[in-house]
């Protein structure tokens, strides 16, 4: 993701100008990161960024890009050595 004009946007092709920054695809690791007001930080800008691109993005393509949410991958089943 990018900043550009006041806003956070994905850059899939990591191809924008700018500064980037990495996010889980998941919901809860964008409200944590709002919480926390890191992209400002991560992204170096000044004030408040607009996420609602970013958000609209993880909605329609997160689940599809992470396999699983994040929490609820398959559990392995342990096999004994001996």
């Amino acid at each position: 993701m990018v900043a550009v004009d006041g806003s956070v946007v994905p850059d899939v092709c990591r191809r924008l100008p700018g500064r980037g920054a990495w996010l889980h695809f998941d919901l809860e690791c964008l409200r944590n990161a709002e919480r926390r007001r890191a992209f400002s930080r991560a992204l170096r800008v000044q004030g408040a960024l607009d996420v609602a691109l970013l958000r609209e993005h993880l909605e329609q393509h997160g689940n599809l890009a992470s396999g699983q949410p994040r929490g609820q991958q398959a559990t392995r089943k342990q096999v004994d050595p001996s």
